[in-house]
């Protein structure tokens, strides 16, 4: 027998039960797609589907060359010809904004659009950190002002009540302003840091020439003070800055959803400006950011398309099932209609039927190999089916078949096999 071979560390089996150390099932996961599908189009978005791998000049070019994402974190590996470069997406908005860009979908209207699916960064696995992870992600390109930073708080607000969370989660904002004033900021920021250059750790002594904004964001306890007394953004700000930023929180107030202003909220990629945001928890230890994003105004001119303003978020699916899963609530519908019972000798009616149940609408879950039926009865108790259909031989010569209710209801009745589906619907009915 040959050896085993595991999975990738940091990249996760999805089965139908629940896993030891990854507490997520494909009946819990398709739920919340299920989910996300009728929540995107409440709001009018249409989905985009975008490759796994792309040209790494993309994320360098969107995501910035110093971050740590495209520095550190990025699966890169060379075409067979060697002369290209490629690369995992380590994010959604990017590929998002590639094809929005090369299929001129901004040529006569702006759009709301949607994705999911697997992203990948080598990172070390932890709680809801994981090296293959996945994330839904909302765009809305060519929209520039501040209702539809709103309508994006909105959309989360409104997700976060379906999945019965919204108690547990925070929003955080804060506004990075135009370009310009981020200049001036960081020439600000930079000149301060300095000063306590010998205090600061390896990594905020790296990011404080490279990514200075990223180092009022550090974890180390050690620095929150030196943080905290940093230049503010806000303090730079200029008039059309201010006036998006307060007519986006007055926009928020009318909603009535609650938010706290943190000014050193920065995010972690280098294309935001404007609004930022995002949603925390206390719930899932360090892993505290569920779900963020903000605007990215001329990040589409900077990969080849018109300049165009823009703002998205996107949310980590594991991070956001772990606290579901805990304090929420997501109805999932593993279990099948009916369970579909037979003898050898009704196979081939017992298959007709089955065909005829599932035309009619209903899962049917049919019993495969030779076993008695009293041990098919057992198998139909545990599947979860409100109820069995039995295909014997005598059912079969005559053209019928036994419906039996496993709640109890409706006891047991044979009827031709044509009837069923009326008197399904009956039982469910009553």
């Amino acid at each position: 027998m040959g050896q085993k071979i595991q999975a990738v560390k940091g990249m996760n089996d999805l089965l139908p039960a629940e896993q030891k150390d990854f507490k997520l099932s494909s009946a819990f996961w398709q739920a919340f797609e299920d989910t996300v599908v009728r929540w995107t189009r409440r709001f009018g978005y249409s989905q985009i589907r975008t490759p796994i791998v792309e040209q790494t000049g993309l994320f360098v070019r969107s995501i910035g060359e110093e971050t740590d994402v495209v520095g550190k974190e990025m699966y890169t590996f060379a075409d067979s010809n060697d002369t290209l470069s490629l690369s995992l997406r380590p994010e959604g908005t990017a590929s998002c904004l590639r094809a929005v860009v090369e299929h001129n979908l901004l040529y006569n209207s702006p759009q709301k659009l949607w994705y999911m699916g697997p992203m990948f960064r080598r990172e070390r696995p932890q709680k809801g950190r994981y090296r293959q992870f996945h994330q839904v992600g909302v765009e809305a390109l060519g929209f520039d002002g501040p209702d539809v930073d709103a309508e994006m708080i909105a959309m989360c607000a409104d997700l976060w009540r379906e999945l019965g969370i919204a108690g547990e989660l925070t929003l955080e904002i804060n506004s990075l302003g135009n370009r310009e004033e981020r200049a001036a900021h960081r020439a600000a920021l930079v000149a301060y840091l300095q000063t306590h250059e010998n205090t600061l750790d390896d990594d905020s002594r790296r990011r404080m020439h490279t990514n200075p904004l990223r180092v009022l964001d550090s974890k180390n306890p050690a620095l929150q003070d030196i943080c905290n007394a940093a230049p503010h953004l806000s303090d730079y700000l200029g008039a059309d800055s201010l006036a998006h930023y307060t007519g986006f929180k007055r926009l928020l107030d009318a909603q009535g959803i609650a938010y706290t202003e943190n000014p050193r909220l920065v995010r972690g990629l280098d294309y935001y400006n404007l609004t930022v945001f995002e949603w925390t928890t206390d719930k899932l230890g360090a892993q505290a950011t569920v779900c963020g994003g903000g605007r990215y105004n001329g990040l589409i001119g900077e990969l080849g398309g018109k300049d165009a303003p823009a703002i998205g978020f996107a949310m980590g699916i594991e991070r956001l099932l772990l606290l579901v899963r805990e304090y929420g609530r997501l109805k999932t519908e593993a279990a099948p209609d009916i369970y579909l019972m037979q003898q050898e000798e009704g196979q081939a009616a017992a298959m007709r039927c089955a065909t005829l149940l599932r035309a009619a609408g209903f899962n049917v879950l049919q019993h495969s190999g030779a076993q008695s039926l009293k041990n098919q009865m057992k198998k139909a108790d545990a599947s979860g089916a409100r109820f069995a259909v039995i295909v014997g031989a005598s059912e079969a010569e005559q053209g019928a078949a036994t419906l039996k209710d496993m709640q109890g209801w409706n006891g047991q009745q044979t009827v031709a096999a044509a009837a069923l589906p009326e008197l399904i619907n009956q039982w469910k009915n009553a």
